[in-house]
């Protein structure tokens, strides 16, 4: 059954893809037309779950084909690759996932995987683009990151931080942020971000990394507080939340992002075909509107070889970091 959560969530992806510039195809008109199959390593319900069905939802209009998302759910994400590796390069199959699986996956677990990502796959465009951010639990009374960084210095027995899992992009920002603090701060790892928050909320753990939404919410209530954001710039979606590097924490690699691949040696033609209904879908301002307001989320287009460049330019920022953190893992 699904939750009335899900509901809801899928009731405004359908409402905000009603109304995109081009015509909605009916179901006569997709009737025995091959369905398209968007894979996704994550569970139903998430945020890259209803990315992906925002885009499932509008692309038949433009395709003309049936377009469908599977859940290869398990392993942290990898799953979905390992089915995009093995599936025919005919155009009718892609992945939508966050940089946790291109960058994250290939660097923690390296041969471990089923896959190579420049042998296996094919960038198509990237999708949407988000911060991470981190906050602080109410009993560190730290209002920004020096404050937080005092009470980890007086306080060192209670420091921690909190991330929805090991070995991806929040938990090496935190030892990122621990060692430009020159502080030590050890990891607090969960089976996810709900379990996570109740913590923060609770005052079980000091403070906690990951995406901006997940805390933001809290933060107003004043029942946590944002010690800022990993980014280069603040972001539109919170002005008002400092980045770290403007206080001082020299770390700037933290926006997450969420794009499309297809199987190696997919003809061209379909790779553009995608792109071009992609692009379409991303241009139109009901898209960024639904995206920024709902789901937290920037739109931000880039083409497969702009794709390939920050899948090179991310690897290449990570790989000493994790390299240097001594993490090992496997899967």
């Amino acid at each position: 059954m699904t939750s009335p959560r899900f509901r809801s969530r899928r009731q405004l992806l359908l409402a905000a893809c009603a109304g995109l510039a081009a015509p909605a195809a009916s179901f006569a008109q997709l009737r025995g037309k091959p369905a398209i199959r968007i894979l996704l390593g994550l569970p139903p319900g998430g945020g890259t779950d209803a990315i992906a069905r925002y885009f499932s939802d509008s692309l038949p209009a433009l395709l003309g084909q049936p377009v469908i998302v599977e859940n290869h759910v398990g392993a942290g994400g990898p799953l979905a690759a390992d089915a995009l590796k093995m599936a025919p390069p005919d155009g009718l199959t892609y992945m939508i996932a966050p940089n946790a699986t291109p960058t994250f996956q290939t660097l923690v677990f390296g041969k471990q995987l089923k896959w190579d990502l420049w042998k296996d796959f094919e960038p198509v465009a990237g999708l949407v683009s988000f911060p991470c951010g981190m906050a602080a639990g109410a009993k560190t009374q730290a209002t920004n990151a020096a404050g937080f960084v005092r009470w980890v210095k007086a306080n060192p027995d209670k420091a921690n931080f909190g991330v929805p899992g090991l070995g991806g992009q929040n938990h090496f920002l935190g030892i990122q942020f621990a060692r430009s603090a020159g502080i030590d701060l050890p990891v607090a790892p969960y089976k996810g971000t709900p379990p996570m928050i109740t913590d923060l909320l609770g005052d079980h753990i000091a403070s906690a990394i990951t995406l901006l939404e997940d805390l933001r919410k809290y933060h107003h209530t004043g029942r946590i507080r944002l010690l800022g954001i990993f980014s280069e710039k603040r972001s539109v979606l919170a002005p008002d939340v400092p980045t770290m590097a403007e206080q001082g924490i020299d770390v700037t690699q933290g926006d997450g992002w969420t794009a499309m691949w297809a199987p190696a040696r997919t003809p061209a033609q379909e790779i553009v075909r995608m792109q071009q209904a992609l692009r379409t879908i991303l241009s139109s301002p009901q898209t960024r509107d639904f995206l920024m307001k709902q789901l937290a989320v920037l739109p931000d287009y880039l083409d497969g070889q702009q794709m390939a460049r920050r899948q090179r330019t991310e690897l290449e920022t990570w790989a000493p970091v994790i390299k240097a953190s001594g993490f090992r893992a496997e899967l």
